[in-house]
């Protein structure tokens, strides 16, 4: 069993980090991955240039840490990746990879909607668009806590 979580503050390279994931889950039958993409248009409709996610260099990677152990404990996975994005990121750019391996694949597949549905509503980020109409921040949704709470 191999829990990573990672804070990137530079590009993050999803091709790299599924052959990571991949080296160790040989042996496995499942590998499911996700990655996630700085938007270039705001749920309003407005052009984004750049996504900006500040963080706090303990409190941030302890929340990642927390995740991924919790979706390590909690499904039939061998292994677990999350490695997320800080900083200025240009619309476009990956901002998060979020993995998990195990032997059958529908633990691999729900390992990592768990991910993905936690990290959107409890990673510990400040997160803001830039776009032509300057700077705005952005919270988790209603439909985004709704996925996430789905798993008591």
């Amino acid at each position: 069993m191999s829990v990573v979580a990672q804070l990137e503050l530079h590009a993050l390279d999803p091709q790299f980090e599924l052959a990571e994931l991949t080296e160790r889950a040989r042996g496995d039958g499942a590998i499911v991955s996700f990655v996630g993409l700085a938007r270039s248009e705001a749920t309003d409709g407005e052009a984004v240039d750049a996504l900006v996610l500040e963080h706090h260099p303990t409190l941030t990677r302890q929340s990642l840490e927390e995740i991924a152990v919790a979706c390590a404990q909690r499904f039939d996975v061998s292994h677990v990746r999350v490695v997320h994005r800080s900083g200025v990121i240009p619309a476009g750019e990956p901002i998060v990879f979020a993995g998990a391996a195990s032997v059958h694949r529908r633990a691999a597949f729900l390992a990592a909607d768990y991910l993905m549905d936690r990290l959107k509503t409890e990673a510990v980020f400040w997160k803001r668009e830039i776009g032509d109409k300057g700077s705005t921040w952005i919270e988790p949704t209603q439909d985004d806590c709704a996925d996430r709470d789905r798993w008591g």
